[in-house]
């Protein structure tokens, strides 16, 4: 028979493991304070009081950088599990009785891929909350924001700078898509699919060629996700995607392929201000989904 602890274990602040995993993904506690809204200042004397908490560093710092150390790495699993049951333990008890309409807006992209699911989901938990879509570029769904035509919205931004007042919820590598044994990367000039103008991917993989120096000609020109997959699956173009959208019948051209790096791009969230109960329960749950993808890579 185990002897009882006479000095139980400390008990975590979700708060504090929510300002760790944003400081984690990004990189920065000064981007990973914006994404918590909070100062810098209280982010650093959160992070000291979970070092002393666990009685070891979790962050390894230099002038320029931040990154996990190997205990850091562990605790990353453990926190982002814990806020996930959070949320999924909350919703139960706390916004089931929510009632409203909700007015959400997403890129295509996410609309296409992932807002089914969140949305289906979400129906279910709380069945008395509609939620009104709206697909748009992410510079109009910006428009739409700051002209309170919509209660909360997705975007997609460059890697380089972030939305006023958004709430990063992704960073992810941006790939060269080709279809799988095909050929379009070899032609000349380089056949690119991309989106019109104002998408992040685009100039970034514009960008990028450039850079390279490669001749390349815009050889098929979509505003859907729907279109981009149709010329890459054709083989009538390479095209830049996220690295989670690669499908098994894609592949991700890289340097042995003379494809230049692109870089990363970030999905951010929008709510609101003053934000009523059903907004931020949906806020909540788009919250919890991102942090399930990242742990477990799946929607």
């Amino acid at each position: 028979m185990n002897a009882p602890l006479n000095h139980p274990l400390p008990l975590l602040d979700l708060d504090v493991l929510r300002t760790f995993t944003a400081i984690a993904e990004t990189g920065s506690f000064t981007a990973a304070a914006n994404a918590v809204f909070r100062t810098p200042s209280a982010v650093s004397m959160q992070i000291k009081k979970l070092e002393d908490i666990l009685g070891r560093p979790v962050f390894s710092r230099d002038a320029r950088s931040v990154a996990l150390t190997t205990d850091g790495e562990m605790l990353l699993g453990y926190a982002r599990r814990l806020l996930a049951i959070n949320r999924e333990a909350v919703s139960k008890f706390i916004v089931p009785d929510i009632v409203g309409v909700v007015r959400l807006g997403s890129p295509d992209d996410y609309g296409e891929r992932v807002l089914p699911q969140v949305l289906k989901r979400f129906a279910q938990s709380h069945p008395s909350i509609a939620v009104d879509v709206t697909i748009d570029q992410s510079s109009n769904l910006r428009r739409r924001m700051d002209d309170r035509a919509l209660d909360i919205t997705l975007l997609t931004n460059s890697y380089k700078a972030s939305a006023t007042g958004a709430e990063v919820l992704l960073t992810e590598a941006i790939v060269w898509a080709g279809a799988k044994g095909g050929c379009a990367h070899l032609r000349e000039p380089l056949p690119v699919s991309v989106w019109e103008e104002g998408c992040v991917w685009r100039a970034g993989a514009l960008e990028a060629l450039g850079s390279q120096g490669r001749n390349y000609r815009v050889a098929y020109m979509s505003a859907h996700a729907a279109g981009q997959r149709a010329a890459i699956l054709a083989d009538l173009a390479v095209a830049p995607l996220p690295k989670s959208f690669l499908g098994c019948d894609m592949v991700e051209l890289g340097a042995k392929d003379g494809m230049p790096e692109i870089g990363t791009y970030n999905l951010a969230m929008i709510v609101a201000a003053g934000a009523s109960p059903p907004v931020q329960a949906v806020a909540e749950h788009i919250r919890a989904t991102f942090e399930t993808f990242k742990e477990t890579g799946r929607f």
